[in-house]
């Protein structure tokens, strides 16, 4: 099997991730006070909730006045407000002007520049940085954030390599006096020079790009704009578009009109929807059965990156995204619809907020267009995928996986997002991708849920009479990627992708009966039915790599009658470990360090494993605590509270070199048929209950 890593992102494509990235960082955390300023502005501007141009007619003059206090010289100054007021609105009007326009105008450009300047150089850079923008801001007048996000973090490296000029050569108990004035005498520069020359070349660029916006829009060729960002959004290009030119122009926008159209054209859920669904109803594999979650997450979470795997495991859906984003832009052209500010995340709950304040109209707009854009991606995506349904559903390669890694390279870092979908997508319903001969179930320390649970798969596919499918365990440290199919528990499944990322992963809650186990033998079922009888190997469902019955100790060394125990009551899980470790130190086969790795294996994961069994062991850290090899079992007839689940038997498990694996296979087996689970729980004494395990020892 060839396994194929994801492409190593470079070259251009990577600095403009990396620009937009360092862009967004700016936008992002300031995204609160956007908020702020949009509801702020949807009550008090002229009609808003409480303007004196409200359909409801409110007549709340000590809001007014709380809010505003600028008075008719406020009003004439601030850009782009009404000059011609009458003496009746004058202290409505301050209030919109009062706390609305020195936010926008003031407090927002502020605060990315402040943030800009941090990401270069910490509070030191940001500090200047602030004082550098204000010199932008006063010598434009208008709100700058264009100016903010690019004098804030170039004062900020001015200052980093002014301090590099002096650094170590300052005299001790002077640090202090040179870095204030140097500080404040930099940033005074840097206003002034922000004032007479950055600001009106900041001013120039503004109206460029505005002018270039209002071009496409009044040619109504704006949804053209989703032929660059649908595509960008799914290689994480799409920050410096919108960050960079959407978001500043959007806010001047909405400064003057109330809302925005740009702040829609990438934020918008409805081409991720319809692609999802499309998914969901058409799609094939992991793909198909992890959708409706990632449908969920997307548009109400707001988390698009979710839906990226789903086109780049079929790259000419991205054509239904650009259709279905277009259309949506179309939509809002047309018909008016806009955001108040910034949506960030791109959910409907916050896409619902930032709508809902131009007015009711306006919300059932911008809902229309999420709409129609989700319905032309669906309609469009349901077209491709069932078309090649059938080639998707005997392809060999695992493309939705590989997406998944394809995706997480082009972001650039891990994402908790991504995993979580492939370990959802791994949880769906199994569907053969690739031919499957060799089968790993693994677990942390590889010696005793996963050998018990390829155990019990290994029996199944014997009895299912498949030939050819090699079943083995291992420890996820030890996992090398030329697995076909890895089978982990839950809590697992993110661990051993990034060991085995071109394996299939299926993910288990219990290794002993999981439901799972039936799906993976009806798998490889379907494509035996296929193979030719002379290509079967003549191992079947072989456990290579476990060690053969009579290898190393003896069977009857490792499970004795002097460590088979019942109890009459219960006992708390913790008591039951102590019990187990301590038979295991009396036989000689641990320290008693072994008990705390124990209690570190239940903290990572439930060594639980279905019909009344729980087997505690160490973790693969524990190695130097494991002398021998033994098993020690303990019946609770009362039960044992394992974590939720009642355990009944507590088999403590101590292995060296493999020695207890044979036997734990026999357990597996044994714990596996409902009728060999009764007689051991009917057993009356121990030596009983060693009479039905003798046939494990004897095995």
């Amino acid at each position: 099997m060839t396994t194929t890593s994801p492409t190593k992102p470079g070259g251009a494509r990577v600095a403009v991730q990396r620009f937009g990235t360092f862009l967004s960082g700016m936008i992002m955390p300031n995204i609160a006070a956007f908020i702020a300023w949009g509801f702020i502005t949807m009550l008090f501007i002229p009609a808003g909730f409480f303007g004196a141009d409200s359909p409801f007619d409110w007549h709340w003059a000590p809001v007014a006045e709380i809010l505003g206090g600028g008075g008719d010289a406020a009003i004439i100054n601030w850009p782009g407000a009404m000059t011609a007021l009458s003496e009746g609105d004058a202290g409505n009007y301050a209030a919109y002007v009062g706390l609305v326009g020195p936010m926008i105008t003031y407090l927002l450009p502020l605060l990315i520049a402040n943030t800009a300047g941090r990401m270069v150089y910490a509070e030191r850079g940001g500090v200047v940085a602030t004082i550098a923008t204000m010199g932008v801001i006063v010598g434009t007048n208008i709100p700058m954030f264009l100016g903010a996000m690019i004098m804030g973090p170039i004062a900020a490296w001015i200052t980093k390599q002014m301090d590099r000029l002096w650094d170590g050569k300052i005299r001790p108990g002077f640090e202090m006096l040179v870095n204030n004035f140097s500080a404040g005498i930099l940033g005074m520069v840097l206003a002034i020079v922000g004032f007479f020359a950055f600001g009106p070349l900041m001013l120039g660029i503004s109206a460029v790009l505005g002018g270039a916006v209002g071009w496409l829009v009044s040619m109504q060729l704006l949804p053209l704009v989703s032929i660059i960002v649908e595509p960008a959004k799914v290689l994480f290009l799409n920050n410096a578009i919108n960050h960079g030119v959407f978001t500043p122009l959007g806010i001047e926008q909405a400064a003057e009109t109330g809302k925005s159209i740009l702040f829609l054209i990438e934020a918008n859920p409805g081409p991720g929807l319809g692609l999802l669904m499309a998914f969901t109803f058409f799609g094939v594999g992991a793909a198909k059965a992890s959708a409706p979650g990632a449908a969920i997450i997307q548009f109400f979470g707001g988390i698009h990156e979710i839906y990226f795997p789903y086109a780049l495991s079929k790259p000419i859906t991205i054509l239904a995204l650009i259709a279905g984003g277009a259309a949506g832009v179309t939509t809002n052209m047309i018909l008016g619809g806009g955001l108040g500010f910034p949506a960030a995340p791109g959910s409907i709950i916050a896409v619902t907020a930032a709508a809902i304040g131009p007015g009711v109209t306006n919300l059932l707009v911008v809902y229309l267009s999420v709409l129609i854009a989700a319905t032309v991606t669906f309609l469009l995506a349901a077209v491709i995928l069932r078309a090649s349904r059938r080639r998707d559903l005997e392809a060999e390669a695992d493309t939705f996986g590989a997406a998944i890694a394809q995706t997480e390279a082009n972001k650039g870092r891990s994402s908790s997002t991504l995993s979580g979908l492939a370990a959802s997508a791994a949880a769906g319903t199994a569907v053969a991708t690739r031919p499957i001969s060799s089968i790993v179930f693994a677990c942390d320390a590889g010696m005793g849920s996963s050998a018990m649970g390829a155990s019990v798969l290994r029996n199944k596919i014997k009895k299912a009479g498949i030939d050819g499918i090699t079943v083995t365990n291992a420890a996820i440290a030890n996992l090398d990627g030329t697995a076909d199919l890895v089978i982990t528990q839950q809590q697992l499944t993110d661990r051993a992708r990034s060991k085995s990322p071109a394996s299939m992963h299926v993910s288990v809650d219990e290794f002993m009966n999981s439901p799972k186990y039936d799906e993976v033998v009806e798998l490889v079922r379907e494509q035996a039915q296929g193979a030719s009888a002379t290509e079967a190997p003549s191992a079947v469902a072989s456990d290579a790599g476990a060690p053969a019955a009579g290898a190393g100790a003896p069977a009857s060394a490792v499970l004795t009658l002097d460590r088979i125990r019942i109890h009459a009551g219960s006992a708390t899980r913790d008591e039951a470990l102590k019990e187990a470790a301590d038979a295991l130190v009396a036989a000689g086969a641990v320290t008693p360090d072994y008990l705390r790795a124990m209690h570190d294996r239940e903290a990572s994961v439930s060594t639980f494993m279905g019909n009344g069994l729980a087997i505690p062991h160490g973790t693969n850290d524990a190695k130097d605590a494991v002398l021998g090899s033994a098993l020690s079992v303990v019946r609770y007839d009362g039960g044992v509270d394992w974590d939720g689940d009642t355990a009944t038997f507590v088999i403590g498990i101590a292995g060296k070199d493999g020695d207890h694996l044979q036997i734990l296979s026999q357990i597996a087996e044994l714990f596996s048929d409902e009728d060999d689970v009764a007689r051991l729980n009917a057993a009356a004494t121990p030596e009983e209950l060693y009479e039905l395990l003798g046939a494990v020892n004897r095995a």
